[in-house]
């Protein structure tokens, strides 16, 4: 597999760990500066440019786009899946996550549990967001602040409307969110790959700080989840349109409660804490779904831990070909056909009776690896191009 790392940072441990773990299982992995790249828009098929000059083919990238850059970011992320690239995490997905404002209506809107919230604008407005919040004290958070910046703890109420009064004369907008007490400066960072949560740790503020972030000074160490937070942190992660998330989590009475999913969660901390190789887990998962992708469901479906929806090909000359469903042996390995596609006619629910033919699409309920195990490996898409008034320079990568 050949992978691309967006990064601007190519000595960061995250950085580093990621290319180390995808160059020791044998993949052939550039580092790209996400400022480097053109967007060809003016050709018939979705193109790329890098330093100028014409990017090689890559199977997969691995997104790790900044605050700064998170406009320009996502457009080339947007651009990568127009051509048909495997990203684990979507355009969509990063920009949802790095306004706060737009994560938070995502995530009530699909149940998950978050401390109360409140968006205004208007002065007058302001003190009765705080008192529908819970009243004072209050956390402020600016909607684009990362590593704790930007995050504010409003003692009394009049303190809360002075800062947000001040926030909003130099036009930043923010958010109003009730300070959970009894989180006691603590919270869970859940390293979700996939469906699964890979790493956990809990970070602790340091003397009179309620941030727990590292980068504030936070202690870590090593925690297992129950699994009412892996549930929570993955169901979250997948809402949002990511597979590889960290999603930050108070400690809440009656359980968890999600503060922000992070689209480029950094690995240092949480390798240290945990001793495990989280950047390999990474990079696993996207060859895995390099070589089968699934289909993502996150908006209708709960899907149990190693469960999915994909879709199988039929392929002429293949042993099932002139058997019957039930022949083919789907429900004995635990795979349920939903629909069945052949040319124009689509066969809802269809029954153990029907005979497969060539090129039939069965889009199947089941275990990912058992389907997994039953399509050969993916082939790279051949990229077309117009044919050049002059001659081009050879394809090259991150470092040619």
């Amino acid at each position: 597999m050949k992978i691309a790392i967006l990064s601007r940072a190519p000595q960061a441990y995250s950085t580093q760990r990621l290319r180390t773990a995808a160059a020791q299982r044998g993949h052939e992995v550039k580092v790209l500066n996400t400022l480097r790249f053109a967007i060809d828009l003016a050709g018939e098929a979705p193109d790329l440019a890098y330093r100028g000059r014409r990017l090689s083919d890559y199977d997969a990238i691995l997104p790790r786009i900044g605050s700064s850059i998170t406009y320009f970011g996502t457009a080339v992320v947007r651009q990568f899946e127009q051509m048909d690239v495997y990203t684990p995490n979507t355009s969509n997905g990063i920009a949802n996550a790095r306004d706060k404002l737009r994560a938070t209506q995502i995530l009530s809107r699909h149940g998950i549990a978050l401390p109360p919230t409140a968006f205004v604008r208007n002065r007058a407005d302001v003190r009765p967001a705080i008192e529908s919040v819970g009243g004072a004290p209050v956390v402020i958070k600016l909607l684009e602040g990362t590593q704790g910046i930007g995050v504010i703890l409003a003692p009394q109420v009049k303190v809360a409307e002075a800062i947000i009064e001040t926030l909003h004369s130099t036009k930043q907008n923010v958010l109003i969110q009730k300070f959970i007490s009894e989180s006691r400066g603590r919270d869970i960072r859940a390293l979700v790959v996939g469906d699964r949560v890979v790493a956990a740790m809990r970070r602790t503020a340091q003397g009179d700080e309620f941030r727990s972030n590292v980068h504030r000074g936070g202690s870590v160490e090593a925690v297992e989840l129950d699994e009412e937070y892996q549930r929570t942190a993955v169901r979250a992660a997948q809402i949002m349109g990511l597979r590889v998330a960290g999603v930050d989590m108070l400690e809440g009475v009656d359980g968890p409660l999600v503060m922000e999913v992070n689209s480029s969660p950094g690995l240092q901390g949480i390798e240290a804490a945990t001793k495990l190789d989280v950047a390999g887990a990474i990079i696993d998962h996207i060859a895995n779904q390099v070589a089968f992708p699934e289909i993502d469901v996150r908006q209708r479906l709960a899907v149990s831990t190693g469960y999915g929806v994909a879709e199988l090909l039929v392929h002429n000359g293949a042993g099932v070909v002139g058997q019957t469903l039930g022949e083919a042996g789907l429900w004995e390995r635990d795979i349920t056909v939903l629909t069945l596609h052949r040319g124009t006619t689509v066969i809802p629910n269809p029954r153990k009776h029907v005979i497969l033919e060539g090129e039939d699409r069965l889009l199947c309920f089941g275990k990912l690896e058992e389907m997994r195990s039953m399509i050969p490996e993916r082939r790279r898409r051949a990229r077309v191009r117009k044919l050049p008034k002059e001659p081009i320079p050879k394809d090259i990568g991150a470092d040619d």
